[in-house]
């Protein structure tokens, strides 16, 4: 009979020793815990060894600093790398009024005069491309450019149209999964669109900003209110206590007193202009050339900057300052303690020797007088 169902009992036997034995079971599973609370102290403890990095805010007068004579986008990238050398950037703003987002620098200007003008005489077949043009949707090849930017507008512009009705007509999940849907193509699309289609207002400035990670805020056009702006923003970050570290990017004077403030709340301070000794320079603790950034020397000098800021930290917790209260107090501690040493010296002189001598003393009356030979006597004892 135990031979025809072997499996049951061997079933059996295993929940017997499960149920009887149930300490070995837990201490598997105790034993496994300790292990990864181990774990999990030994990557805390390895956390916390780590110094904390100081945290850096980026801000950006694009009235006063705009990128003029450099695309938008590898400036942006390049002010990114030389903050990210003081600390970690936690926020980058950038603030403009509408003017400075429609308007087109000279640079850019002559850039599509000329490509104009390429155009004109690729038509009449004066000139011809080496390399064809290549649709970076598709991959459609066009030994002309009007063409390829005739063939991306009636088809791919179209396209991407439709995929932004639908998602805008869309609610809820079903939105959701458009998104997700579409995220690659779209995605795609804006990166040839760069590069083949002319912006219709302006060159692109907010697009390839936001492109970096910056956040941009666009103003009325009123004189200042961009500057008014970024300074609300900056004295935000500074009661907040979001950033240990202000990065500027501009020239204006306006910005001193901002500066100022947070020196007083022990904030460091980096300007970014081309005005060698100007106002923020003189104030701010470190500044830099648009030159500077661009080519990357400011990266290699922020590396001895941040040197002099910790040297400075380290003195200002050795410097001595005179406070009355705390110096009031340590006076009085002192005098306390030089009265209580006093007593414990005299308590400490009166001992059982003196007693002796006031009780020898005493033994007679007063108006007495020792002779010389009770004087030898007590001599020679």
């Amino acid at each position: 009979m135990l031979q025809k169902f072997p499996n049951i009992i061997t079933s059996i036997q295993s929940t017997r020793t499960k149920t009887l034995i149930p300490c070995i079971s837990i201490s598997r599973y105790c034993h496994f815990k300790t292990k990864l609370d181990s774990d999990s102290l030994n990557h805390t403890s390895a956390l916390a060894s780590k110094p904390a990095q100081t945290t850096v805010a980026v801000f950006w007068d694009l009235d006063n600093k705009p990128p003029n004579s450099f695309p938008p986008y590898e400036a942006a990238v390049k002010l990114k790398t030389a903050a990210s050398s003081f600390g970690v950037v936690g926020s980058m703003v950038a603030y403009a009024n509408h003017h400075a987002f429609s308007y087109v620098p000279k640079v850019v200007r002559e850039q599509r005069r000329e490509r104009k003008y390429l155009n004109q005489l690729e038509r009449k077949g004066v000139i011809k491309s080496v390399e064809p043009y290549l649709c970076g949707v598709c991959g459609r090849k066009f030994y002309t450019n009007e063409k390829l930017v005739n063939h991306f507008k009636q088809i791919h512009e179209r396209e991407h149209q439709k995929r932004l009705n639908q998602i805008e007509s869309a609610r809820g999940g079903r939105r959701v999964k458009l998104v997700g849907r579409y995220a690659m193509k779209m995605e795609k699309y804006k990166s040839a669109a760069r590069v083949v289609l002319t912006p219709k207002v302006g060159y692109g400035l907010a697009d390839e900003l936001k492109r970096a990670g910056f956040w941009v805020g666009a103003v009325s056009n009123k004189p200042q209110a961009a500057d008014v702006a970024l300074r609300y923003h900056m004295v935000d970050v500074m009661d907040k206590r979001k950033a240990e570290c202000l990065v500027l990017v501009s020239d204006d004077s306006d910005f001193v007193d901002v500066l100022k403030e947070a020196k007083l709340r022990c904030l460091k301070t980096v300007v970014v202009g081309d005005v060698d000794n100007g106002a923020l320079k003189r104030v701010a603790d470190a500044g830099f050339s648009w030159m500077e950034i661009l080519r990357g020397k400011a990266k290699k000098e922020a590396v001895s900057v941040v040197g002099k800021w910790k040297d400075r930290d380290i003195l200002k917790r050795l410097e001595w300052t005179y406070n009355p209260e705390v110096e009031r107090k340590s006076c009085a501690d002192e005098d306390m303690f030089d009265d209580e040493s006093e007593d414990l010296d005299f308590d400490s002189t009166d001992d059982g020797n003196t007693a002796d001598c006031m009780h020898k003393e005493d033994t007679g009356e007063w108006w007495e007088l020792e002779s010389d030979s009770d004087v030898i006597s007590s001599h020679s004892r």
